[in-house]
């Protein structure tokens, strides 16, 4: 029986593509593998054969020798980019050391293709849609190893024949995802505020502008990312084809949930316009922006209502203080 092996596994995007395989191509054997940093066991489906391993250190040559893999998608990450400057050597391991591991592994096992998620912190400050073809230039360490990797990937892809597809994912949120981490994913941040009875917290102005992109949205254009041809050695943005501020995507949120309070932190580092071309996704992955943000929240909304309390993820220590902001002090 042939395999797919998933990162992240336990996460957002990695236990809806997941759950999405074991309905529509039984055919596959699911192995995940995630180190329960940023995910939860609970959200992973019965019928993956799941393995907690570190892939920036653990040894991964089992899952890989002892399986018939055909793709491989390394989903695994952690997505802070505005706490990346203050934790640099762990956002390093944590993606560029791990990706080197999953090359390894896919070059010996000659796997079919990889699917690696980058991520719109690629392209920086730019002139926004941004394109395929753009320059990136990345402005923290998320995005600086998010193109180390997509680079990495390509000179494997040239010295070694391994085939990939390289995906630009947006925003991507809905059920499933990590709402009790205060460093990412400002949706659920929100949701997780509202919970707790804090109010919404906008850094800056919020007239800082995104797409969003529901998970469900994605979930068969990443199955073609790795089965199709014509996806064979492309990067491809994959997401939302609206744009909304900060400050509009809480308000969406805020008439979902009943109305809420805002209170306005200091600016960040971070690029103020960020969204991307989706033709390209249309064209190849066959994408649809089917489920608008108001829906994508409430849907979100009814699930994250219904999940246990759990602790607030911060972190203990940073790696660097020297221009910490005052919202993520101790």
């Amino acid at each position: 029986m042939q395999s797919i092996v998933i990162t992240g596994v336990a996460g957002l995007l990695g236990s809806r593509l997941a759950d999405w395989f074991i309905q529509y191509k039984p055919e596959y054997k699911i192995i995940g593998i995630d180190n329960l940093m940023g995910g939860y066991e609970s959200n992973i489906h019965p019928n993956v054969e799941f393995h907690k391993i570190d892939i920036a250190s653990g040894d991964l040559s089992h899952i890989f020798d002892g399986n018939d893999v055909s793709y491989v998608y390394h989903l695994a990450a952690y997505a802070a980019e505005g706490l990346s400057p203050f934790i640099r050597k762990f956002n390093y391991n944590n993606n560029l050391i791990a990706t080197a591991n999953i090359i390894n592994n896919c070059i010996k096992a000659e796997v079919k293709r990889l699917v690696f998620t980058s991520s719109m912190a690629t392209y920086g400050v730019g002139s926004p849609p941004f394109d395929e073809n753009d320059l990136p230039n990345p402005i923290d360490p998320y995005g600086i190893a998010k193109y180390a990797c997509e680079m990495d990937i390509r000179v494997a892809g040239e010295q070694h024949g391994l085939d990939w597809c390289i995906i630009r994912p947006h925003n991507v949120y809905g059920i499933k995802q990590n709402i009790w981490d205060r460093y990412r994913n400002v949706l659920g941040i929100w949701m997780y505020q509202k919970l707790n009875n804090e109010p919404f917290s906008i850094f800056g102005t919020g007239e800082q502008v995104r797409a969003f992109s529901y998970v469900d949205d994605i979930l068969e254009p990443l199955w073609k990312a790795a089965s199709i041809e014509k996806t064979s050695k492309e990067i491809i943005n994959l997401g939302g084809t609206k744009e909304y501020s900060i400050f509009e995507a809480c308000e969406t949120l805020s008439e979902v949930v009943g109305g809420h309070e805002i209170k306005y932190h200091e600016p960040r580092h971070e690029v103020q316009m960020a969204f991307a071309t989706f033709e390209k996704s249309q064209r190849l992955l066959d994408y649809e922006d089917t489920i608008s943000l108001k829906d994508g929240l409430s849907r979100m909304w009814d699930w994250a209502q219904e999940q246990p309390h759990r602790r607030r993820f911060t972190w203990e220590q940073y790696e660097l203080d020297k221009g910490i902001y005052s919202f993520w002090k101790k």
